[in-house]
């Protein structure tokens, strides 16, 4: 996106260190435990006051500063959906389609009478399928309509060549989604896996299936699944670039995995004349075509018809929805309820209309001035980026140049799009039940997706969240940072606070997906988001020396009893927290250094900056969901994002005064020095 008016934008944007007197601290006291030293549990003295006012929702296995946004941000939006269902609107306008869509998600009377009706007939249709030809054909044709595979597609940047698009292939078919799930045998995982098998015979026993049916329909998914999870590469293993990308020609890959019909798979998804692709998991895929050829045919219609039926467990009437949600919501992460029907159905809307919705939601929520202040904020992260560039001792001048150029060409998004997405070829008919209304929107989708993507140039404008997102991201391919109007409010940013405040909060944001663009991801990137090695020789050895101490820091932290966080899966994430720090840190002092912020409170501008900080990771979790994301998550859980970060910080260490006898104390010379 090529920022409108950026001249202008920033000539008039809020010059932030010359109105500091005016503005608040933007801390609040009372989400602070100051029963805890710092030194001891930064973590609970910053957010122990939050945690203790904010206890776990039922409807949440975490609830934290991004879900408290995440829940304003749904109201508003409900407001102005509800606004729309509530009126006639014209057929084929963008309102009929959100209105029309949320009446039908809040229909349960009709949801329910129809239960699992809508899909008995392409239930049948998978149980009469009479051959191995038949069934893989159904597999195939079936994908433009939102069926499943077991081989994953898409199209995104070839990252040797990244203003082209590229087809992709690779590992899929977990529903489960990682391969730990099925292979391992500690007690928790086994619980899991138990208590998976329990909930695929009860949702077939809810469409009508007996017990003995069910059961075996279970045994063939889990044994298709855990076939296909003994090939498919870890969480840490689909991290690397390199080994994750396998191009060759169309010709190629019908050679190398010869007994399946790639021309059906591809055509089914609107992709004609292939010419090359990359294969993203050679063993997994040479896998999945042996699984395909060799499981017996009544195991691959009975995956198939689970597959149908999980999918669709949100359409299909409150008992289906009722036990997916025992497994997923109960069991996989220990919410307690479920989140009421409007909140579900915001989300569908959201989901499938999500830059219609976008667009109202920037039009009244998110002012001119907001964006205004980011963009000088950017500015001064990338000045300061630069300085920790420069500062850094163990990188070659010729590679301090590379990077700085790299840091320069960073492509901002900022709030939302300048071009709005087209959804005038999408038909929302609430005269069809939701599940036909599905498979329609998945036949759109994928047609939008193929005629936008597919042999086309990579589009340097599109975003990869909506605006109402609370969140931001980093793409390597493309080199930009995005940061959507949604995570722009308290406690992230804040218009009435100082600079100590949103230089520790979405000043770190924002230095956090910076730093992505040199992670030990992001730094196998160049500044054209092709991969490709800019680093000066025995440079990148350095760096993977000095990131090694985050490696090795974070796999000693025990999060549960016996379970230790994963240092390798959460490195890059923990990396950009510790640039964002370092980068937001030097950005703040730059942007107070001829106007001084006093004492408030009690607290120094520095002392703010990281309570700031700590506060945006504020959030109870339950032990299910802390195993979870553990093993799902490459970002650590916020505590640690906290404890761990915070000790690497010299100047952390100065501004609470933090002693050797200290708890999280860490000697200089251990503490991670990157960026």
């Amino acid at each position: 996106m090529k920022v409108k008016h950026l001249t202008s934008v920033i000539a008039m944007a809020i010059t932030l260190s010359a109105c500091q007197q005016q503005l608040g601290i933007g801390i609040h006291l009372d989400n602070m435990n100051d029963s805890v030293a710092p030194g001891t549990d930064f973590y609970q003295y910053a957010c122990g006051g939050w945690m203790k006012n904010n206890p776990l929702k039922p409807e949440y296995a975490r609830f934290g500063s991004f879900d408290a946004v995440a829940e304003n941000n749904r109201e508003q939006i409900k407001s102005l959906i509800e606004e729309l269902a509530g009126n006639p609107q014209e057929k084929g306008t963008v309102a009929q389609k959100i209105g029309d869509l949320y009446t039908m998600m809040m229909d349960s009377d009709r949801m329910n009478k129809d239960t699992y009706k809508p899909i008995v007939a392409d239930m049948k249709a998978i149980a009469d399928l009479e051959s191995r030809e038949a069934i893989l054909s159904y597999m195939n044709k079936n994908l433009l309509y939102g069926g499943a595979h077991i081989i994953s597609g898409g199209i995104g940047a070839d990252m040797m060549n990244s203003t082209q698009n590229m087809v992709e292939i690779g590992q899929g078919g977990l529903t489960l989604g990682l391969k730990d799930y099925y292979l391992n045998t500690d007690s928790a995982t086994v619980k899991i896996r138990e208590a998976f098998k329990q909930h695929i015979v009860k949702m077939f026993q809810l469409i009508g299936d007996d017990e003995e049916v069910a059961t075996r329909k279970m045994n063939s998914v889990m044994n298709l699944e855990t076939r296909m999870a003994k090939a498919s590469r870890s969480r840490v293993e689909l991290r690397d670039p390199a080994s994750n990308y396998n191009k060759m020609a169309f010709a190629e890959l019908k050679e190398t995995y010869p007994d399946y019909n790639w021309d059906e798979y591809f055509e089914s998804q609107l992709i004609t004349d292939l010419d090359s692709l990359s294969v993203g998991q050679p063993e997994a895929v040479k896998e999945a075509v042996a699984i395909l050829n060799e499981t017996p045919e009544q195991d691959l219609k009975d995956w198939l018809q689970w597959q149908l039926l999980d999918n669709n467990s949100d359409v299909l009437g409150d008992k289906i929805y009722a036990e997916a949600f025992d497994f997923s919501g109960r069991v996989m992460s220990g919410k307690k309820e479920m989140q009421p029907r409007w909140k579900r159905s915001v989300s569908a809307v959201n989901s499938i209309l999500g830059e219609a919705v976008g667009e109202m939601y920037v039009q009244k929520y998110f002012p001119a001035e907001n964006k205004a202040r980011m963009e000088q904020l950017v500015k001064n992260l990338q000045e300061a980026l630069a300085e920790r560039i420069d500062l850094q001792e163990w990188m070659s001048e010729e590679t301090k140049v590379a990077a700085k150029e790299k840091l320069n060409a960073f492509h901002v998004k900022i709030g939302y799009p300048d071009k709005w997405k087209d959804y005038s070829k999408l038909d929302i008919d609430p005269e069809k039940t939701l599940y036909e209304l599905s498979k329609d929107i998945s036949a759109w989708a994928t047609k939008d997706y193929v005629d936008r993507k597919y042999k086309k140039p990579v589009d340097p404008d599109e975003w990869f969240m909506t605006p109402q997102t609370v969140n931001a991201y980093y793409n390597p391919t493309t080199n930009e940072i995005c940061f959507p109007a949604g995570i722009l409010q308290y406690p992230f940013f804040d218009m009435s606070a100082d600079d100590a405040f949103n230089y520790g909060a979405i000043g770190v944001v924002i230095g956090h997906e910076m730093t992505h663009g040199f992670d030990d991801q992001g730094s196998q990137f160049d500044k054209d988001g092709n991969f490709n090695n800019w680093w000066a020789e025995g440079d990148g050895a350095k760096f993977k020396e000095h990131t090694q101490v985050m490696v090795d820091f974070f796999n000693k932290i025990e999060v549960l009893p016996g379970l230790m966080a994963n240092g390798e899966l959460t490195q890059g994430e923990n990396i950009a927290d510790h640039g964002g720090l370092k980068i937001a840190y030097t950005a703040f002092k730059n942007a107070t250094k001829d106007n001084p912020l006093p004492t408030v409170d009690g607290f120094t501008p520095e002392q703010r900056f990281f309570l700031a900080y700590a506060g945006v990771w504020a959030q109870n979790i339950t032990e299910e969901n802390m195993r979870q994301l553990t093993t799902t998550d490459p970002h650590s859980l916020g505590e640690w994002r906290v404890n761990g970060a915070l000790p690497q910080i010299d100047a952390w260490y100065e501004a609470f005064d933090i002693k050797e006898s200290d708890p999280m104390f860490i000697p200089k010379e251990k503490r991670v020095n990157v960026w």
